[in-house]
C-alpha cells in the first residue's frame, strides 16, 4: 500500500473516530449529606441491586449503545460481576461510619458503562467510564428510612490508547479506577472524605 493511501485511510479512520464517539459534559454528583448526622452512623450491611432489566452488551465496537459494557472480567453473568464490584467500592467509601446507629445502605445500579477493549485500544486519550446508581440509607434496626432513595452520578474519565497502556503496566486497570472513584465518591457523599462533586467535558460514553 503506497504512503499516500495509507495516510489518506488513517485520516478517514480518524474522522470516523470523532463522528462516532461524540461528546458530552459528565459529572460526579450527590446531595452531599451533613457530617453531624452521619458520624452517627455505623455500617452495619451494604445491599446492591443490578436489575435483570438492564441491557447489557458484548458487542466489539468502540460504543456499544446499552446500560451495562463490561469487559475486563471473563466473559460470564455480567449483572453479578457488576455487582461485586459496586459492592467491594461502596464497602471501602462508607468504612469510615464508626457511630452508634447500624445503617444499611442499599445501592441499585442504574448504569455501568466502561470501555470496550476495542475503545481502549483507540490511538486516542478519550473515554469515559459512565456509573450511576441509586442510594438509600436505612436504620438497620427497625428498617426506618434515614436517606431517601437519592441518586448518584460517579462518572469519571477513562484511559486509552498510550496512556491506558502504559496504566496497566504499573498495574492500574479499568475495575481500578473505576473502585475507586466510586469509593471516593460514596465517601464524599456521606461526608466522610473530601466533596469529589464536578463535572467534565470529555469524548465517549
Amino acid at each position: 500500500m503506497s504512503l499516500s493511501r495509507r495516510a489518506a485511510l488513517l485520516g478517514i479512520s480518524a474522522f470516523a473516530l470523532t463522528a462516532c464517539v461524540g461528546g458530552g459534559t459528565f459529572k460526579t454528583e450527590y446531595a452531599r449529606l451533613s457530617p453531624e448526622v452521619t458520624r452517627n452512623w455505623r455500617l452495619a450491611e451494604v445491599r446492591v441491586d443490578v436489575p435483570r432489566s438492564l441491557s447489557v452488551s458484548e458487542a466489539k465496537t468502540l460504543l456499544p449503545n446499552a446500560d451495562i459494557v463490561w469487559r475486563e472480567d471473563p466473559m460470564g453473568d455480567r449483572y453479578q460481576q457488576v455487582g461485586t464490584i459496586i459492592q467491594n467500592a461502596v464497602l471501602r467509601g462508607a468504612q469510615g461510619l464508626r457511630g452508634r446507629r447500624p445503617v444499611v445502605i442499599s445501592v441499585t445500579v442504574t448504569r455501568f458503562h466502561a470501555l470496550t477493549f476495542e475503545a481502549e485500544r483507540a490511538n486516542s486519550d478519550w473515554g469515559v467510564h459512565n456509573v450511576d446508581f441509586i442510594a438509600q440509607v436505612t436504620d438497620a434496626r427497625t428498617g426506618e428510612v434515614l436517606v431517601p432513595p437519592t441518586k448518584i452520578r460517579a462518572e469519571t474519565p477513562a484511559w486509552s490508547g498510550a496512556r491506558m497502556r502504559e496504566a496497566r503496566r504499573k498495574g492500574i486497570t479499568q475495575k481500578s479506577m473505576i473502585s475507586n472513584h466510586v469509593a471516593a465518591t460514596v465517601a464524599g457523599w456521606l461526608a466522610l472524605g473530601p466533596d469529589n462533586r464536578g463535572e467534565f467535558s470529555r469524548q465517549g460514553n
